[in-house]
């Protein structure tokens, strides 16, 4: 049991490593005031209505572009600290609590307890289920 909650535990670091370190970029597109698509990892594709560049540079008027793109990065740790140098007493107190609560918490009872010892039975002299019964003939 315990080397199964080792390996589960190992697991679960494993994953909080991952995703405390990896970066990703979320990209928007909105057209106008609504939001069109949510890409992450890549560029959104937009919707088609992009205006494009006029081909001559004679083309005085310009009409403002009703799309617009967002784009914000979500960056991950650089740097991960192997060593634990100094740990306070408040930090010293919450991986005690926690180590002794998680030790605690497969460990099973070695008497099974029934609640029902104390009890004695009913004394039945007929049997009850046979009185609810009704019979066609």
């Amino acid at each position: 049991m315990k080397q199964v909650s080792h390996k589960i535990m190992s697991f679960i670091m494993a994953i909080v490593v991952l995703f405390s370190t990896m970066s990703f970029a979320v990209s928007m597109h909105y057209c106008g005031d609504n939001l069109v698509e949510t890409a992450m990892f890549h560029k959104a594709k937009g919707c088609g209505m992009e205006m494009e560049k006029p081909s001559t540079e004679d083309c005085k008027v310009i009409k403002k572009n009703c799309c617009s793109d967002k784009q914000f990065m979500v960056d991950g740790q650089d740097e991960l600290q192997l060593q634990v140098d100094v740990i306070s007493f408040e930090q010293q107190v919450f991986l005690a609590s926690y180590i002794y609560s998680y030790i605690n918490l497969f460990e099973g009872l070695e008497n099974n307890v029934s609640s029902y010892g104390e009890y004695k039975p009913l004394l039945a002299n007929r049997l009850i289920f046979k009185l609810d019964e009704t019979y066609l003939i």
